[in-house]
């Protein structure tokens, strides 16, 4: 399983703040990213209210609602875990609390404490799927919805977790009779019969 282009380019904070902002999704449903971290652990969006994006009885439209929380927690948590993870958005759910009207504005979070726990839980190769809440609030900060993200997380096929490098790195494991040639590792174990003389030239000894 593949991610696509965009998320293999090298961008800090600001980058991709300007990138989401020319985005056509965004542009279109006048959803503004005012502030990305450049530790990628917090960020700031806004929706204003449009002649052109307002719902039928006038309020804000709730599919703009649920887009401007929409990649946030998701390339936030790439970001702090690097390329060596896979990370999507799996589910989300949004609840309407009151009609919004005006700017409304939300803010995600993600604790150093979520990091950790996302690489314990996925450092076998299991998947994690951790979930995150965010509120939309207004200009008089009354929350006016309220949005819940599921993300899907796992190390990618074929990186070692820590514990098996550090295995790895240790070699294999050894008897109380068993030798090794240095040239390329190989264990030469005690029930093994060699020469003598072709031990001596494999171990110059």
């Amino acid at each position: 399983m593949s991610q696509g282009f965009l998320s293999r380019i090298e961008l800090g904070a600001a980058g991709i703040r300007r990138l989401l902002n020319l985005w056509p999704p965004f542009r279109g449903a006048g959803i503004r990213v005012r502030e990305i971290a450049p530790d990628f652990r917090s960020a700031t969006v806004e929706l204003r209210m449009r002649l052109l994006n307002r719902n039928y009885v006038g309020t804000h439209f709730g599919g703009s609602l649920f887009a401007m929380t929409d990649p946030f927690f998701m390339v936030m948590m790439m970001k702090n875990l690097g390329p060596d993870y896979l990370v999507w958005d799996k589910q989300g759910t949004v609840r309407f609390l009151k009609p919004a009207r005006g700017t409304v504005t939300a803010r995600f979070e993600i604790a150093e404490e979520r990091i950790a726990e996302a690489r314990q839980h996925t450092e076998a190769g299991a998947k994690y799927e951790p979930v995150f809440r965010v509120d939309i609030v207004d200009a008089q900060g009354t929350v006016v919805a309220d949005v819940e993200k599921t993300l899907y997380i796992r190390r990618r096929k074929g990186d070692v977790s820590p514990a098996k490098a550090g295995a790895r790195l240790l070699g294999p494991r050894l008897r109380g009779d068993d030798k090794v040639i240095r040239g390329d590792d190989k264990v030469i174990r005690g029930a093994d019969k060699i020469r003598g003389d072709s031990w001596n030239s494999s171990t110059g000894s």
